[in-house]
């Protein structure tokens, strides 16, 4: 299976309570069309990169378990450490899950780069 990064603009909906001594942000509603970015691994599974926290996290875009990510600026190895209990199928390789993270940290460098040029 050949790897595709999918784009899609998407707004930043982490909730955001200002209050006078402290600033609180809640983890917004992540599903599954919430993403910035996404790269196929299988027929039924895909990596998404997604606004969360003033970063981006990369997380599986079908959970077991709900909200398990990382931000984009960990190792790709790391990341899917983390999150490959939610891979879904064992014939999904690994390595593919890695190369999908890569794309999508590498997505993810130039946003928040053109945001900081902005």
């Amino acid at each position: 299976m050949d790897l595709k990064l999918e784009v899609k603009v998407q707004p930043d909906k982490t909730p955001v309570i200002n209050g006078k001594e402290m600033t609180v942000m809640l983890t917004p509603a992540i599903g599954e069309d919430y993403y910035i970015a996404r790269v196929a691994v299988s027929k039924n599974q895909a990596l998404v990169a997604f606004p969360k926290f003033f970063t981006i996290g990369i997380g599986f875009q079908k959970e077991k378990d709900w909200n398990t990510n990382l931000p984009y600026t960990g190792t790709a190895e790391s990341i899917f450490d983390h999150i490959k209990h939610n891979k879904g199928s064992k014939s999904i390789p690994d390595g593919r899950c890695i190369e999908a993270i890569k794309m999508l940290q590498a997505y993810a460098a130039s946003v928040k780069e053109q945001a900081v040029a902005a």
